[in-house]
């Protein structure tokens, strides 16, 4: 009875993967749920959110995001200034000791300029996160149309 329990155990984790599969953590940097939306065809740009939690004790700095996926990327927050909206680029983005930098509630986002493809509800894509003194880590974006987590079982329903 415990193999077969052990047996069926293992193959639902092989399939639905472990629970915290869609989190990355680079030194005391943890990186939690990447997401970008869909895009349409030939789009210019896709954004990219996340939330970084510093669980250190020294502020820490994201410095740089590349991906396979795009021509170059770069951090963004976007501002009202006398009524008009912008974006400015974010040369390191600062994650104090302790803190949560939320992207989409800071208004912040990663830009990914010139996609080499359209990005489509429930498919990942690769990026790199470069940190000051973290260094960097591999992490996955998952294409879905709303900020929330999945299930921690599963990766395919997303949408809004």
């Amino acid at each position: 009875m415990i193999t077969r329990l052990a047996v069926a155990l293992a193959a639902f984790i092989a399939i639905a993967g472990p629970a915290s599969a869609h989190d990355f953590k680079a030194g005391q940097i943890e990186i939690d749920h990447p997401w970008s939306r869909p895009t349409p065809p030939s789009a210019p740009v896709a954004g990219g959110y996340m939330k970084l939690i510093n669980s250190g004790t020294e502020t820490d700095r994201l410095i740089e995001v590349t991906s396979p996926i795009a021509e170059r990327a770069e951090i963004h927050r976007s501002i009202i200034e006398n009524g008009v909206a912008s974006m400015r680029p974010v040369e390191g983005l600062a994650i104090a000791p302790g803190a949560t930098v939320d992207f989409e509630a800071e208004k912040l986002h990663v830009m990914f300029i010139k996609p080499t493809r359209q990005l489509k509800d429930g498919e990942k894509f690769p990026a790199k996160l470069v940190f000051e003194k973290a260094g960097p880590v591999d992490v996955e974006f998952m294409v879905q149309m709303r900020a929330s987590k999945p299930a921690a079982d599963d990766h395919s329903g997303h949408g809004g």
